[in-house]
């Protein structure tokens, strides 16, 4: 099953996710089958670069986000 999920990068205490449409069983941090945006929390406000039309593509796949995908997802539809 492909989920859409954070993956972490950036340095210690310092961190910045990408969104990515990966398969359910890699890790985290693993392989991923797409890049679809980006979260950096740390900024104030927080960062948010979602790439839309990729992530309706994933999920009209039947890819499933996570619970913080959903929320992070309803929060930049708001804001737009």
């Amino acid at each position: 099953m492909v989920k859409i999920r954070l993956q972490r990068f950036g340095a210690h205490k310092a961190p910045k996710y990408r969104i990515v449409a990966a398969d359910s069983r890699s890790p985290r941090d693993g392989k991923f089958l797409e890049i679809l945006g980006s979260y950096i929390p740390t900024t104030e406000p927080a960062t948010l670069v979602v790439d839309r039309e990729k992530v309706d593509a994933w999920l009209a796949k039947g890819a499933k986000p996570t619970d913080t995908i959903k929320r992070l997802l309803k929060l930049n539809a708001q804001t737009k």
